[in-house]
């Protein structure tokens, strides 16, 4: 299996960059393709916990808009030539939280590139439960 391959890179930062794109113009219509068409897709948010297409669908009907965010690194790595893992770290331009995001992709033969399973979650200041050895 190769790992990285440049092509397979570019095909899933191509539905990195239009997911992004569809986020900050709130195209629910894009977002929504983006994800694979079925019940075992699973979506984890900052607010949510998703299991399913119709539990995304409904969510994303309720968003008015997504907060403004920067990019602060894009982390891609390709497992042969239908599997992608895209990374996004991100600063909230409404709060300077920092975000991270994390979308599994396949390459389905119905589907073409899909997000099968997405996890979105804001660093948090201090962890109580965290012990600091420093």
């Amino acid at each position: 299996m190769e790992i990285d391959n440049p092509a397979v890179i570019a095909e899933a930062r191509a539905v990195f960059d239009r997911y992004e794109a569809a986020i900050a113009g709130n195209d629910g219509a894009t977002l929504d393709a983006s994800f694979w068409p079925d019940p075992r897709t699973v979506r984890f948010g900052v607010t949510e916990i998703l299991y399913g297409i119709e539990a995304i669908r409904a969510f994303r009907a309720t968003v008015s808009k997504y907060a403004p965010r920067a990019t602060r690194k894009v982390h891609i790595t390709s497992f042969g030539q239908d599997f992608a893992c895209t990374h996004l770290e991100y600063t909230r331009l409404d709060t300077g939280l920092v975000g991270r995001e994390t979308k599994i992709m396949v390459r389905l033969p119905a589907h073409g590139w899909r997000v099968v399973s997405a996890h979105v979650s804001l660093l948090v200041a201090n962890d109580p439960g965290r012990v600091n050895k420093a």
